[in-house]
């Protein structure tokens, strides 16, 4: 049984820290003045894509694990390290970026790039054995409410935590690489 609560606390805060990545950048969408109908279905559009990317890295996870053993998990652990070091580095980055309008392909892409780092994570949590049921539901979860929260507050507030969340996410992640690793 404890195996399975710290299990399940390793895995919310891996979801949260995913979810910080939608949190940022709906803090920048939400200064579209979007209607509740619209924060609505971005939430929920966020969301279904970090139950499928998750989902495709677990499975190859657990192909990698079953094919390459051990060296399949000292992969996962750098995967996650350098997932954490990028989001750390994005917020260095000076340049503008020409955000998408989050309607039609535009939030079918929009979503897509927000969850592409859950499905790196996915694979190291194949590699490792984790329990798919639970990543995914935290996962779906964690990036729904939080993106909902980011456009909610983005409206309100024109975009002041997004930098500071896209760190804590990254930070989060590195730990968790570093830990796999070591």
């Amino acid at each position: 049984m404890n195996y399975f609560i710290a299990e399940l606390f390793t895995l919310l805060l891996m979801a949260f820290a995913l979810g910080m990545d939608a949190f940022s950048v709906g803090l920048g969408m939400g200064m579209f003045q979007l209607r509740p109908k619209q924060i609505f279905y971005i939430g929920i559009t966020i969301g279904f894509f970090h139950i499928w990317m998750p989902l495709l890295g677990i499975i190859a996870g657990h192909f990698l694990s079953d094919t390459f053993g051990t060296i399949a998990q000292y992969i996962g652990g750098i995967l996650l390290i350098i997932l954490g070091l990028q989001m750390i580095a994005s917020i260095f980055k000076k340049e503008d970026k020409a955000l998408v309008k989050p309607v039609g392909w535009g939030l079918i892409i929009f979503a897509l790039s927000v969850s592409l780092d859950s499905f790196s994570v996915g694979l190291s949590l194949g590699i490792f054995g984790a329990r798919t049921a639970i990543v995914l539901i935290l996962f779906g979860l964690a990036a729904t409410i939080l993106a909902w929260l980011g456009l909610i507050v983005g409206k309100k507030v024109q975009g002041l935590l997004g930098i500071y969340s896209e760190a804590l996410g990254g930070a989060i992640l590195l730990a968790f690489g570093l830990k796999l690793l070591f």
